[in-house]
């Protein structure tokens, strides 16, 4: 397992614009009984060696959430999928894929999806746009050559991500301030933080609003419970409540925007330890961050209102009171919007709206087996 996560430091080594992991937060990815996605997935994880060193690495995975979803959605029965992906040369890459896609076949898989590592929800996708700076909290980073490697392995693109970036110094176009301001004066709606002191109870809400706003999405796969409680005491540290907003509409909870402060930044300094002295670095950035870039992972208006005026008018106000906390509070200049799919138009809408472009792209692959 040690040869395993350290293989990325190998690769990476001189790009200077991959961010090193801390390694116990791969570890525990990794780990049944640290990660909750293995509740619902099986895996085998493989490391290649050429003379005895470690040249790439693997993960085959089936995640049983994933593979009870209709099979239109992107997911569905027989697809399994690859991620962790890491290799040094093209005949090391093949091998591995080659290797995943037999562990798959031999448990009944019919279609590989990958690179997803390890769920939809955590790092999806091959970097094919973007490699000149660095990644965001959350977002992955790969070698250029990937690309044609599991391309000539026989994949096709399944899907394309996307994440826009834009300068949130700039005031937002005239129209969209006069649709803030239009909102502002509707008593229907409260835009609102949310409260770390009732953190379950938020953390719910935006679940529930989650998993129906995305629940017709491609790839979707529900969040379970105790995912939720995983990933919201992972993310605790990054909550800052002027960062994360619901909308309610007629008192009722329709939508929310999560934003978290580029902790990459501060990651990049540290090289994957906390020791000796990068946890109480870590520590001091956590208690009240300056940062550059903030990035939004997450938005969702419930189905009922999506395509309609009223969600493009909540998502524009959570948007611009959240943009001017980030500068105000925490010094950022710069905003990152997804990943969002590249056939998302109302969320591609709204990222236009406000002058946004995309920066980084990412693609994820699908083959028959």
């Amino acid at each position: 397992m040690a040869a395993f996560i350290d293989l990325a430091w190998t690769i990476y080594a001189d790009d200077p614009h991959w961010v090193p992991p801390l390694k116990s937060e791969v570890r525990g990815l990794l780990t049944p009984g640290k990660n909750p996605f293995h509740e619902h997935a099986e895996h085998q994880y493989f490391l290649a060696r050429r003379g005895g060193k470690a040249v790439g690495r693997i993960s085959a995975h089936i995640d049983h959430l994933a593979i009870s979803m209709p099979a239109e959605q992107g997911m569905g029965p027989g697809t399994g999928n690859f991620g962790m992906f890491e290799a040094m040369d093209e005949a090391t890459a093949h091998a591995l894929i080659a290797t995943a896609e037999g562990w798959l076949r031999e448990r009944g898989m019919t279609r590989v999806l990958g690179p997803i590592s390890l769920s939809i929800w955590e790092e999806p996708g091959l970097l094919v746009k973007g490699f000149d700076h660095s990644p965001t909290v959350m977002m992955g980073h790969n070698r250029p050559e990937y690309r044609a490697w599991i391309e000539s392995a026989g994949y096709a693109p399944a899907k394309q991500l996307d994440t826009y970036e834009l300068d949130i110094t700039q005031e937002f176009p005239p129209l969209i301030q006069r649709i803030v301001q239009s909102g502002e004066r509707n008593e229907r709606i409260r835009i609102r933080h949310v409260d770390k002191s009732e953190f379950d109870r938020d953390a719910a809400i935006i679940l529930h609003i989650l998993n129906d706003a995305w629940g017709r999405n491609w790839g979707f796969v529900p969040i379970t419970d105790h995912e939720v409680a995983h990933f919201g005491k992972a993310l605790k540290p990054l909550v800052f409540e002027d960062l994360i907003r619901i909308a309610e509409l007629d008192g009722e909870p329709v939508a929310f925007m999560m934003t978290l402060p580029d902790m990459n930044e501060a990651l990049a300094r540290l090289n994957g330890t906390l020791f000796p002295f990068g946890w109480a670095k870590l520590l001091w950035w956590l208690r009240k961050p300056k940062v550059r870039t903030m990035r939004v992972p997450l938005m969702g208006v419930v189905q009922r209102l999506q395509s309609s005026r009223m969600a493009s008018q909540l998502a524009f106000m959570m948007i611009e009171y959240i943009r001017r906390d980030a500068i105000t509070h925490y010094g950022a200049t710069r905003g990152e919007i997804g990943w969002i799919l590249d056939d998302n138009q109302g969320m591609k809408a709204i990222a236009e709206a406000i002058e946004s472009r995309i920066n980084r792209s990412y693609v994820i692959y699908q083959k028959p087996l």
